[in-house]
């Protein structure tokens, strides 16, 4: 392996930091409860990843197995146990525990607990799945074709 194609071609650096301090509440759901807060969006490091951190409240259940042809998917657990699914078993993940799932690997995740949890969600390269997570909500009056449409749009394919 070697390192990527150089981007920056300048000679001092510059100032292009994002911060986002802790206190900042979620773009999506409520604090404490289904949130999504976006740490690193697409935008922000110029496609490279895709940084989320999901609140799941007890009992949130979760996405069914699917896969992505064009991103891979990573979860590290924050607190609390979330269910993964590794595409040969499901894993009580705990705390600090992490998951890497490639290109085209099955996958699921789902907080079957009483308690809630947080993990991590890094999707590399960048893809701009805000727009998937905002748009989730309009899939529950969606016809077939709608719903198709979108999960194609944003590469994600579930299996029975």
């Amino acid at each position: 392996m070697s390192y990527p194609k150089q981007v920056y071609f300048g000679d001092g650096g510059e100032i292009s930091a994002n911060f986002r301090p802790e206190s900042t509440g979620p773009n999506l759901g409520e604090p404490g409860k289904d949130a999504i807060h976006y740490l690193a969006t697409t935008a922000t490091t110029r496609g490279e990843f895709g940084l989320y951190r999901v609140e799941m409240s007890p009992k949130a259940g979760g996405p069914k197995t699917h896969f992505h042809r064009s991103i891979s998917e990573s979860f590290f657990i924050l607190d609390g146990t979330v269910r993964l699914f590794n595409g040969e078993e499901w894993v009580d993940a705990e705390k600090g525990d992490f998951l890497h799932v490639p290109q085209g690997g099955l996958h699921a995740y789902r907080n079957d607990s009483d308690a809630p949890a947080q993990m991590l969600l890094l999707f590399a390269p960048g893809a701009p799945r805000e727009k998937y997570f905002e748009g989730l909500s309009q899939l529950a009056h969606a016809t077939d074709e709608e719903r198709a449409r979108f999960l194609d749009e944003h590469d994600s394919y579930f299996v029975e």
